[in-house]
């Protein structure tokens, strides 16, 4: 009898500490949102080895041909595989989304750290930050474009100055209501150096609004890019991105929709699944859920 009671209780403590608590399961849609993210992402990174032909290979013959068996989404006004042009398009994109993402979150939090410790340093740096909130990203993108041509990397500067300023300010208002907590003032009593206080005390504070902040960034850098190259002020035509790819098909719209339709839904669903986890993982960082719960 006790035999067979032993195995199963193991099973039953294994199962317990594997088990997540409550509020950390996740949902229906979260789950949905991480299976589409993360298979765009996996057919990004692996596009040079799924996509079916070169997306850069033109062939007048073949131009504006409709669904086929060589061309499953058909092909472009140059003779170019739609499917291979979206899956590699992603490529560029998601780049741009991540790229502004982590440099603007790092900047941010440099500054934030030293804006709401150091008292004397800022009004200075708020006043900064303030005006670098009232450049558009858009107009920002066009001179950059003008003075450097088109890159990605007057993209992603456009769309990353823009955005430091709102993870500075974040930053900024964790470090000032949790420098008054009594283990940092004990820190600052016992004599820690500045540099030990700001990334061993107040540095962990910021990390899970920045988790947060950090997704929907990352969505609405995929968008602007997405709108600059529309515009022609971003990434050069040459490069495919989903923002590219509509540009070019909306001349041919009327004669084929699915010009834009394709990259546009792809677009989409990339947004939308990285604003849903960000919401997601708002829910489950946020202290007050955590004390509802326990």
């Amino acid at each position: 009898m006790r035999s067979d009671t032993q195995p199963a209780s193991r099973l039953q403590w294994l199962f317990g500490a594997l088990a997540l608590p409550a509020n950390w399961r996740l949902g229906t849609g979260p789950m949905l949102a991480a299976i589409v993210l993360a298979v765009i992402v996996v057919a990004a990174l692996l596009a040079q080895l799924i996509v079916p032909h070169d997306p850069m290979t033109m062939d007048a013959v073949q131009r504006l041909k409709g669904p086929s068996e060589m061309y499953p989404l058909g092909t472009d006004a140059y003779g170019r595989d739609v499917l291979s042009r979206v899956v590699t398009g992603g490529q560029v994109s998601l780049f741009i989304g991540i790229g502004a993402a982590v440099v603007s979150v790092l900047i941010g939090l440099v500054i934030g750290l030293v804006s709401g410790f150091f008292r004397m340093a800022d009004a200075i740096i708020m006043r900064i930050m303030d005006s670098l909130m009232a450049i558009p990203s858009i107009l920002l993108a066009i001179a950059l474009v003008a003075l450097n041509g088109p890159s990605i990397w007057s993209v992603m500067a456009a769309i990353t100055i823009p955005e430091i300023p709102r993870v500075v300010r974040l930053v900024r208002s964790v470090v000032l209501s949790a420098r008054e907590e009594p283990y940092v003032e004990a820190a600052i009593a016992l004599g820690s150096s500045m540099p030990k206080i700001l990334w061993q005390h107040l540095m962990p504070n910021t990390l899970a609004p920045l988790t947060v902040q950090g997704t929907y960034i990352c969505a609405s850098a995929i968008l602007t890019e997405a709108i600059l190259s529309f515009l022609g002020a971003g990434v050069s035509t040459e490069i495919p991105t989903w923002g590219n790819i509509m540009a070019e098909g909306r001349v041919y719209f009327q004669l084929k929709p699915s010009l834009i339709f394709w990259p546009g839904l792809l677009l989409s669903l990339c947004i939308l699944s990285i604003n849903l986890l960000g919401d997601t993982a708002r829910d489950l960082l946020d202290p007050r859920l955590k004390k509802r719960e326990g």
